[in-house]
């Protein structure tokens, strides 16, 4: 996410290594390259010239502290004008009507019906009872798409297949909603390839009829400044209550991130990563900043964490670990809540100082397939007690896993430092003491 964009702001901020202090002489080049690198990302020149203006304006009326260098200083500066610029807060769904209807509109191919399967998870993992509804009634497959993915979460499609007219099948959708007790309904429309009048015509005359309590605009990040005309178009027509930034995984250069609350003056709401369902995250300008500046993102990946973690199963890993028993099964369902975070490399970027270290390095969750392999080609003895594992024994894992006796060695050199490492870490009060340190 944004790898160029941080390489470049990353270079910037180089040239004031060694500088004593912030001048107008050794700023101006630092800037000059700050909003190269934005204008590169595909933000718009306005945006890009006013937001350096203001960096500029900012570092020049502050003294530097003596334990504070000028780069880092600036990219202080930098992280809190990129924060203001994306809308300084988050800003929540409008959850009130009974149904919630939230309508979901953009171009075809920016990731809607995906990105409505996605909320719906979400929403149906906060407790709520939820209906998708497709009133996509051009795409052949949209409907089917959205049945899978219904499948998939384990919540109920509405659909009209016989039925031409999208406003009525919304319509519909929110009265069954109503009929049925459901708490939230999500309605996903048509796209098109591009903006054209009778596209306009019928989302406005859903959003008239069904009176949602937000509609959202799904907006493909990699389409840079495209996708923040296009949504100056439907805006005008629509005044939608937020953006969804979707395909942030991708060779995304950032404009459409960086640009779109500016000059739609509408907040973004959501971000979604992947095809998987739950790589859907709330937007927050700050985490955003420090991501695309390589601080990482803690405090999302702590949400992650929270949303996939069993208070039950971590007291009984914990109870293992105090007894020097922490095993392999053991190891394979910690893989498992990871693997259930999301994208293995997105999750490595939120760690501060990672994203630049892995930026050109391959990881995607097949990648831990070979480890799986090695683990389930042990017998349960040699799980529960890895000290066991032998020369032969390394042998016959190997050839049973398909891999070779060095990756299971390097694989049980690592499980034994990351024993130690819990072992100390109980000692020293575990989460506390991790807690104690960050502060």
């Amino acid at each position: 996410m944004f790898d160029n964009l941080s390489v470049k702001l990353d270079r910037a901020f180089k040239t004031l290594k060694g500088q004593g202090s912030i001048t107008e002489i050794n700023v101006a080049s630092t800037i000059k390259e700050i909003r190269r690198a934005l204008i590169d990302a595909d933000v718009n020149f306005k945006v890009a010239k006013d937001v350096t203006d203001a960096i500029k304006e900012e570092a020049l009326g502050r003294d530097v502290l003596i334990s504070v260098s000028p780069g880092q200083l600036l990219t202080k500066i930098v992280s809190e004008e990129l924060t203001k610029l994306m809308g300084e807060t988050n800003v929540p769904l409008n959850n009130s009507g009974a149904p919630n209807v939230i309508l979901i509109s953009g171009l075809q191919g920016s990731g809607k019906t995906t990105f409505c399967g996605k909320l719906a998870h979400k929403f149906k993992k906060e407790g709520r009872t939820v209906l998708l509804a497709a009133c996509d009634v051009y795409r052949p497959a949209a409907i089917d798409q959205l049945r899978v993915l219904g499948e998939q979460i384990g919540v109920e499609v509405y659909s009209e297949p016989d039925e031409k007219d999208p406003i009525k099948i919304a319509y519909n959708a929110v009265k069954y909603a109503k009929d049925k007790g459901k708490k939230s309904v999500i309605i996903d429309t048509a796209g098109r390839l591009a903006v054209d009048e009778l596209m306009m015509n019928e989302i406005e005359a859903i959003k008239n009829k069904i009176n949602p309590a937000e509609t959202l605009f799904v907006v493909d990040s990699m389409t840079g400044q495209d996708a923040v005309n296009t949504a100056k178009t439907f805006n005008e027509r629509l005044n939608f209550d937020g953006v969804v930034l979707t395909k942030l995984d991708g060779d995304t250069r950032g404009g459409a991130a960086l640009s779109i609350r500016k000059e739609v003056e509408k907040p973004i709401k959501f971000i979604s990563t992947g095809e998987k369902m739950d790589a859907i995250d709330l937007f927050y300008p700050d985490r955003m900043a420090n991501r695309i500046l390589g601080m990482g993102d803690v405090l999302t990946l702590v949400e992650r964490a929270q949303e996939n973690f069993d208070e039950e199963e971590a007291r009984r890993i914990n109870k293992k670990i105090k007894k020097n028993q922490f095993g392999f099964d053991d190891f394979l369902t910690q893989m498992e809540q990871i693997k259930k975070m999301g994208n293995i490399k997105d999750l490595l970027g939120m760690i501060p100082g990672m994203g630049k270290a892995i930026k050109d390095v391959d990881i995607d969750d097949d990648s831990l397939k070979p480890i799986e392999a090695i683990i389930k080609s042990m017998t349960l003895k040699e799980r529960e007690n890895p000290d066991i594992i032998n020369g032969s024994r390394r042998q016959r894992i190997a050839k049973g896993s398909g891999t070779s006796v060095s990756q299971v060695n390097q694989l049980l050199k690592q499980f034994e430092q990351m024993r130690k490492m819990m072992k100390t870490m109980n000692k020293m009060g575990g989460a506390k003491a991790l807690s104690g340190l960050l502060k």
